[in-house]
């Protein structure tokens, strides 16, 4: 019985650092709710949510409920998944590739779903079918790159998935170049233009729970398994000698932060930088552990895109798209990191 409970405060304590981080998040998603064309005030922010979910929304006004839990609340739901499975995304890649500077665009996931949704625009399909399409893209993207890795051998295996990521990326990087050439300059390529840039404005709450199942089925491994990847980063051999089958964990891990990625992507466009900033922000305030590195990334992610989303609806008089603001972020932080090298990396 004293093991036990000597176990649970053990637990527990781990878990305080949380605390903080998760307290940071309600109350960023709270701002975020109340943050728009027009301000609402915390109280009637609470009370519309309280009230719909009580089944007592007959004593509230109908139009700032439908404000609150129709158009915002699906805007801020979108914000939090995606900046969580984007910075979890780029947590993984950079400890599997053993490499700060890597992003979830390093194997052209992000490319491959960019053209999907972009030949999606282009043939005036759906929006369900667009989603779907760029979905399946950056699933293929990641495939080909597995494919043309695979055929060469005698090199270091994570040297070959850059390289070939690379190669992909600029040829897919073509393609959508191409696209938008041949798009109808009035209607076709403003769309095409507009979801490469990345937003949340179109997001629905149909569309979160549209890709709700990858995230999950994508996130699983990343949390069950994170403390294989802190062996993962010692180095192939050294992961090898102390019992990693890295031939299976590596692909495994791959792919299921290359599943969270495209669906992000085929709801939102294309939002960068946030898998390259938000990990190292988190190495730097909770180390290198990843069994510490990975849920304080996607907090610090969902974090990171609520505020930037915020600054997006109140910064001009119309919607700035959020790839511009992640990106005016994210490279003077590149730049930084560049220049200082890989100190403090390991």
């Amino acid at each position: 019985m004293t093991d036990r409970f000597a176990e649970r405060t053990a637990i527990a304590r781990a878990s305080t650092w949380l605390w903080p981080y998760c307290t940071a998040l309600l109350v960023l998603v709270i701002l975020s709710l109340m943050t728009g064309k027009f301000s609402i005030g915390p109280g009637t922010v609470l009370h519309v949510l309280f009230a719909k979910i009580s089944g007592g929304s007959a004593t509230v006004d109908p139009i700032l409920t439908n404000v609150i839990w129709n158009v915002r609340l699906p805007r801020v739901a979108a914000g939090l998944c995606v900046g969580a499975v984007l910075a979890a995304a780029g947590a993984t890649y950079q400890g599997l590739f053993r490499n700060p500077l890597v992003s979830p665009d390093i194997l052209g996931v992000s490319a491959g779903a960019s053209l999907g949704a972009v030949v999606g625009i282009f043939l005036s399909l759906p929006v369900v079918a667009i989603q779907l399409l760029g979905f399946v893209g950056g699933l293929l993207a990641v495939a080909a790159v597995y494919a043309v890795g695979s055929t060469i051998r005698n090199r270091d295996p994570v040297l070959v998935l850059v390289l070939s990521g690379v190669a992909i990326g600029a040829l897919v990087g073509s393609g959508i170049s191409l696209i938008k050439i041949l798009a109808d300059p009035y209607d076709q390529l403003p769309a095409i233009t507009y979801w490469l840039l990345g937003s949340l404005t179109a997001v629905s709450g149909n569309d979160v729970l549209s890709v709700l199942p990858a995230f999950i089925v994508g996130l699983l491994p990343l949390i069950l398994l994170r403390w294989r990847i802190n062996l993962l980063t010692l180095g192939e051999e050294e992961a090898q000698s102390l019992g990693v089958d890295t031939r299976v964990l590596r692909p495994v891990l791959i792919a299921s932060a290359t599943l969270i990625t495209a669906a992000a992507v085929s709801i939102t466009g294309i939002i960068g930088w946030i898998g390259l900033v938000i990990p190292h922000i988190a190495r730097l305030l909770v180390g290198p552990d990843f069994r510490r590195l990975l849920p304080a990334s996607m907090i610090l992610g969902a974090c990171y895109l609520l505020i930037v989303d915020m600054l997006a609806r109140t910064i001009a008089l119309i919607e700035i798209p959020l790839g511009i603001l992640t990106a005016a972020v994210g490279a003077p932080f590149f730049i930084w990191l560049l220049a200082s090298g890989r100190k403090g990396w390991q």
